[in-house]
């Protein structure tokens, strides 16, 4: 079902969908639920294809568009935080929301925004809530922008650069392609890029526990 789903964005519209997949996960609350890692790795895998879809252009044009999606759609992300965040500040405690947390998240960006900001985009889910959150606590536009851009070419680049080469190498020395089995790779990214916030959610919940009792 993976592997259909996006071998079908691949073939069926091509970069045009991608492009907004990267935009939207980067940028919309409702595009956390996007596979952009797996997606970018099967499409360094289909470089050349998709390449010659789009007037035969060098792959490095199709790698500079997609690093454009993504620091626009955190660019989108940040404007929506940075617009509706004074409301937040100003809203009163309720069951699901307490101001503390806010203040707390202002404080964490205050120290760690940078790296924050860059490593988000290597972690599925946070990419898409940490641009609109550096937005409400008003982290400095400049350095936003800044860390939003190198974590983009960063994520972007050893993604599909990476399934562009590691799809040549394998093809030259095994006689395989990893094609082939895109839904084994997709799975095995989701595993590598979600343990370490699963693992964090879990210790963070026992120290929690071990603290109250």
């Amino acid at each position: 079902m993976i592997q259909q789903f996006i071998e079908w964005i691949i073939h069926n519209g091509g970069l045009y969908v991608m492009l907004l997949v990267i935009f939207a996960e980067t940028g919309l609350f409702l595009g956390f639920f996007l596979p952009g890692d797996s997606l970018l790795f099967a499409a360094g895998l289909y470089m050349q294809e998709l390449a010659s879809e789009f007037f035969g252009l060098h792959y490095v044009f199709i790698i500079l568009m997609v690093i454009i999606a993504s620091v626009l759609g955190n660019m989108l992300g940040y404007w929506f935080g940075y617009k509706t965040g004074p409301l937040l500040f100003e809203k009163k405690d309720t069951l699901l929301f307490k101001k503390k947390h806010l203040l707390k998240a202002k404080e964490f960006y205050e120290k760690y925004g940078k790296g924050t900001i860059f490593l988000a985009k290597f972690l599925p889910i946070i990419r898409t809530f940490a641009p609109i959150i550096g937005g409400i606590v008003k982290m400095e536009r400049k350095t936003f922008f800044l860390y939003n851009v190198i974590g983009s070419v960063c994520w972007v680049t050893s993604m599909m650069l990476g399934g562009h080469f590691l799809q040549s190498w394998v093809l030259e020395k095994f006689k395989f392609s990893l094609k082939d089995h895109i839904e084994g790779i997709t799975l095995a990214i989701i595993l590598v890029t979600t343990l370490p916030v699963l693992v964090k959610i879990l210790f963070n919940k026992k120290t929690t526990t071990t603290g109250n009792d």
